[in-house]
């Protein structure tokens, strides 16, 4: 497996977006979004970046999204996820990140 290209650890808390879709994000820091914005290479739909997140023993691969609310990238985090790692709205999880592994 290749190395990634950026790699970020980071603590955020899980919220829930507004509305009836129940989608649940972290917010990454500033500083990581700010590195992802210059070093992310091609974008995907939306100004997406592919990336291998990994909360506890549990990795997947996504994408981060800008949000321009924040002005940072939002991080899905999935119900298997959410279920295997027993994370819930409101609840501090640490995230490692790799950008263009």
């Amino acid at each position: 497996m290749p190395e990634p290209l950026q790699r970020f650890a980071f603590t955020a808390e899980l919220w829930i977006y507004p509305g009836k879709a129940a989608w649940y994000f972290l917010t990454l820091p500033q500083e990581a979004a700010a590195r992802i914005k210059f070093f992310a290479g091609k974008r995907r739909g939306w100004g997406s970046v592919r990336v291998t997140a990994a909360i506890g023993d549990t990795a997947w691969q996504t994408s981060v999204f800008p949000d321009g609310k924040s002005g940072s990238y939002l991080l899905p985090v999935k119900a298997e996820v959410r279920k295997r790692e027993k994370l819930e709205a409101g609840g501090t999880v640490v995230v490692t990140l790799d950008v263009g592994a």
